[in-house]
């Protein structure tokens, strides 16, 4: 894969799929955009295959595909995985299921869900290692055979094998992988030691079984599309965006599975950050709410949030580096319904793509979808009359909330909106107030089909100044696919005191880590020129237990201005620092990137403003979510305003892939790349 720059016949594409639509954006070489949205399929391949034909688009003139999937996230959730097992240490079986001793509520009776492998499926090997490295028990491997016939005889298909201490010296994984390999043929072996060589046992053997769980269901799925789309003339690289906002290949996706487990999610954050930035924002909030669910990220001073702690499911930890996005089960299909006290309640319950909300025709729950659509802030017809929406069932779905709150059905409309963004503002305050920011101080870019119905009215809840819509907000995750590079992340536990650290031996660590990268990268056959490489020291105070990431240049001459930015850092995170405390280097890591081609966007000349007058698609009457009466509200269609354009409020904004409303008094201003830029009269 080189650098080069693209072809005017030829074009990118990149596609995301969602709970309810898979959403296709395409960069032509002259910077046109195409988009299209297609319902999920239960293969999701022919989702993908279906949104391209939509576009009109022949897979012989891309040269470029960029993908994120939720098939990860889906199978963790509903556990629909190959039977696994776990091969570890003698006296350490029920790792996975003690855990952290943690609770996800403080209900007591809530137990935490059960781990991905069954208990009679952990079995165990005589070995052991030092934390040093030192081998003090060698490895059975009569036992080991042994417990490979086991595995042999109830039909396993995929192993994790996490070994204590294995991250100071993995040749007893090594000999155990070697070992099921020969035994069980055709079986996927995934040890730590590769996954996640780092100390603290459960969440490495956390992130190993759920990656064991994944690699048979990711590995072939990645070929599939790679040989479909081959069949349909694209002979490029399949690219897989992973968690951490890069792009991985299929051959690298076999092995690290996990790393797709929110895949989906961080696209949306890499394109709201790049939103705002092209609109001189550093300082933005992320706001994606789709068919099923809200995803909020963060941007401070340009940088997106990150964690290296997460999970699909609360109590099993993914330990891989990720976008730290929150999501919450808000999103167009989020059911209405009133609680044991007759409370209006909103979601996380979602209706998804089927049977969906009641004015899709197969269901009789009221979502927030049929709510907009009875307040007349969406009209009946979806995706550019991809889906018809009946009225008359939505109208007769809330019907069923209002009655026991004693309401008429447009006032119940109006409640489930409310409660809906109220649960998102909630969500946004904790990723912003939360952690010490102040979202007036924020831009908010909202996109998702649903996110700008929404935006205006958290924008004004929270204070926040500037609005941006995106200009194709329904597929803006899909773009966000497209703004990644090839990514890996290669990490090495590496204890020492900062003040005597051996810098030469610590420059070899990290010559060792960039190798491994530059070999990754060749076999997703990077170019030299086209590879990038950013070294880190995880870093902590003497007796801490978690570690802050601290970037580094090399060559690395001395810790001083090291140490300052750790001091620096950890004041900004948690409000102190203590300078007169001894600094740890806990781990070091390496980012291995493969640069890939880019189509820039050309901005567009503005128009003045003054005497623009666009011509409305249709006047209809709006009933808002905070105003008493309905209001004639004209809609406009956003093709038909050029940049430069200024309309106000009250009124409705068409696409094919989304809505934006303009509550009273606010001004929609259309900027020279294309987005929406509201503004509320504080």
């Amino acid at each position: 894969m080189t650098q080069a720059i693209s072809r005017p016949d030829k074009v990118r594409t990149a596609v995301d799929i969602g709970g309810t639509f898979t959403d296709v954006f395409i960069q032509r070489g002259d910077g046109e955009i195409l988009t299209a949205k297609y319902p999920t399929q239960t293969n999701p391949i022919e989702g993908v295959l279906a949104g391209m034909k939509q576009a009109g688009v022949s897979w012989q003139d891309v040269e470029f595909f960029s993908h994120g999937t939720t098939i990860a996230t889906n199978a963790l959730i509903t556990r629909k995985f190959p039977k696994i097992a776990l091969v570890t240490t003698e006296g350490f079986r029920d790792v996975i299921e003690i855990r952290r001793g943690d609770r996800e509520s403080w209900d007591p009776y809530q137990e935490v869900a059960p781990p991905f492998v069954a208990r009679r499926n952990r079995l165990t090997v005589s070995e052991r290692v030092g934390y040093d490295g030192t081998v003090l028990e060698p490895l059975d491997e009569a036992g080991a055979r042994e417990v490979a016939r086991i595995l042999r005889r109830r039909g396993i298909e995929t192993v994790a094998v996490c070994f204590i201490n294995s991250f100071t010296n993995p040749a007893h994984e090594v000999r155990m992988a070697e070992i099921l390999s020969e035994e069980l043929p055709g079986v996927a072996i995934t040890t730590s030691s590769d996954v996640l060589p780092e100390i603290f046992e459960y969440e490495r053997f956390s992130t190993t079984v759920a990656n064991a769980a994944l690699v048979p269901i990711i590995g072939p799925y990645a070929r599939t599309l790679e040989g479909r789309l081959a069949e349909n003339g694209y002979d490029n690289d399949v690219l897989l965006l992973h968690s951490g906002g890069g792009v991985m290949t299929p051959s690298m996706a076999e092995k690290y599975g996990a790393r797709l487990a929110a895949s989906g999610i961080a696209a949306g954050a890499i394109a709201s950050r790049h939103i705002a930035r092209q609109c001189g924002y550093e300082n933005s909030i992320g706001f994606d709410m789709g068919g099923t669910s809200t995803d909020v990220s963060l941007t401070d001073n340009g940088v997106l949030g990150t964690t290296n702690t997460w999970s699909v499911e609360f109590g099993y930890p993914i330990c891989f580096p990720s976008i730290e996005v929150l999501t919450i089960g808000a999103g167009g299909g989020s059911i209405a319904w009133l609680d044991d006290a007759g409370s209006l309640r909103n979601g996380p319950q979602s209706a998804g793509s089927e049977p969906g909300p009641a004015c899709y025709g197969a269901s009789e729950l009221a979502t927030n979808t049929d709510a907009n659509l009875v307040l007349g802030t969406v009209g009946k017809k979806l995706a550019g009359g991809v889906k018809e929406l009946d009225e008359k069932r939505a109208h007769a779905a809330i019907e069923k909330i209002a009655a026991p709150l004693g309401l008429e059905v447009e006032a119940a409309a109006q409640s489930i909106i409310k409660v809906a963004n109220a649960n998102m503002a909630d969500a946004i305050r904790l990723i912003s107030i939360r952690k010490g920011h102040d979202p007036r101080d924020f831009a908010l870019v909202g996109f998702g089909g649903a996110g700008p119905l929404h935006a205006a009215y958290l924008g004004k809840d929270l204070g926040i100044p500037t609005v941006i819509i995106p200009p194709h907000p329904g597929v803006t995750s899909a773009m966000g696919c497209m703004l990644v590079d090839i990514q890996h992340d290669i990490t090495k536990m590496y204890l020492a005191d900062t003040a005597d650290a051996d810098l030469a031996h610590l420059a070899d660590s990290f010559t060792e880590l960039q190798e491994e990268g530059r070999a990754r990268l060749e076999a997703e056959h990077v170019a030299p020129e086209d590879m990038a490489f950013e070294y880190y020291l995880d870093m902590r105070y003497l007796g801490q237990w978690r570690a802050i990431a601290v970037p580094v240049t090399m060559p690395l001459t001395n810790l001083d201005d090291v140490v300052a930015t750790f001091h620096a850092t950890h004041l900004k995170e948690h409000n102190f620092s203590a300078e007169d405390t001894g600094v740890e280097i806990y781990r070091i890591s390496v980012r291995a990137i493969g640069l890939t081609p880019r189509a820039d966007a050309v901005p567009a000349e503005l128009i003045d403003p003054v005497g623009f007058n666009p011509e409305p698609v249709e006047v209809r009457d709006v009933l808002f979510p905070d105003e008493v009466a309905r209001v004639q509200t004209p809609v406009y269609d956003r093709s038909t305003l050029p940049a430069g354009a200024v309309i106000s409020g009250p009124c409705i904004v068409d696409q094919l892939d989304s809505t934006t409303v303009v509550p009273p008094q606010t001004t929609a201003t259309v900027d020279e790349w294309g987005n929406l830029i509201l503004t509320t009269a504080q």
